[in-house]
């Protein structure tokens, strides 16, 4: 049969229309099969922040438009001395609301352990942290990431750290801004001593942030010399989780995290019930921060649909 050219190229047209959006349908439903939100959290690029490649006020910019992520994770060390700059606070809100990006999360170093012994010291740290919940608050987050530390023994440590999180979750919970604790080293790498002060603690503003990589409790020269077993403490925190952290450091020719089975931890944090945002930290060295953000994100969104 004959056909004009016309009509040939009013079919390819035709044909390559269909199978676009049969592209876009296709992108469209795998992203549906995600049962959690993807999130970047801002300490993926510390090695620019700290050369001063990259500023703080960039970062939800950097987020929307390179990786096409639309949640973010602020980190306090990028902008220490902001927490009270209204003018410097609308800034970065602006900059966010520009780009459609949703602020989740502060996560606060520096400020003091929440699980130190001595008493006065361990309500300044609190106390250091009440800016930061109104920050937050401010920037349209949900939560605040805190540390729970201390020097002590573990019962020491979570008896201060039940008192510390108490005080700090009874404040932040006027604003409705979530409190909580990652497994960050020491006592808090240990999944059944950070349940169990969750449990004594027992406020619904007050949960855990598990990060799948962050299970050494003592380090030594040259690495780790005793850590928790990552799936264990991560099932034993999911329970109080209002986000998880999807650490990675290093990947196999397949795309495959090397030190965490993510089809099994993925499989953990869905048994739980948990439907909330997994935020990408990448901290390996191998592959540039971009490349390692970009090998995370295709990680999640390959693995999390299969669990």
């Amino acid at each position: 049969m004959y056909v004009s050219r016309r009509d040939f190229l009013k079919q390819a047209g035709a044909t390559a229309l269909a199978a676009s959006a049969f592209t876009d349908l296709f992108a469209e439903q795998a992203a549906k099969k995600l049962w959690f939100d993807i999130s970047l959290a801002e300490w993926s690029l510390h090695k620019a922040l700290f050369a001063k490649k990259l500023a703080n006020l960039d970062f939800p910019e950097l987020a929307r438009k390179e990786f096409g992520i639309s949640i973010v994770e602020y980190v306090n060390q990028f902008f220490k001395d902001k927490a009270e700059d209204k003018t410097y606070l609308a800034d970065l809100l602006k900059r966010s609301k520009d780009n459609g990006i949703t602020n989740h999360l502060i996560m606060i170093d520096g400020e003091g352990g929440l699980g130190e012994l001595d008493a006065a010291v361990r309500n300044k740290a609190v106390e250091n942290h009440y800016k930061w919940v109104e920050a937050a608050k401010y920037l349209g987050c949900k939560t605040i990431r805190v540390n729970a530390f201390g020097k002590g023994t573990n019962e020491e440590i979570a008896k201060a750290a039940v008192e510390g999180l108490g005080k700090l979750g009874e404040f932040a919970k006027k604003t409705n801004i979530n409190v909580i604790v990652e497994n960050h080293g020491g006592s808090s790498s240990n999944g059944q001593w950070l349940s169990g002060v969750m449990k004594q603690v027992d406020m619904k503003n007050v949960g855990t942030l598990p990060d799948f990589g962050n299970f050494c409790i003592t380090r030594k020269a040259g690495g780790c010399e005793e850590s928790y077993d990552r799936y264990k403490g991560t099932k034993e925190l999911m329970p109080f989780a209002k986000g998880v952290s999807a650490k990675t450091y290093d990947f196999d020719e397949k795309g495959n995290c090397i030190e965490t089975d993510y089809t099994k931890i993925l499989k953990i944090v869905k048994d739980s019930g948990f439907k909330g945002i997994a935020g990408i930290e990448y901290e390996g060295s191998k592959l540039g921060e971009y490349e390692g953000i970009k090998a995370t994100k295709a990680l999640l969104e390959r693995v999390g649909p299969t669990v």
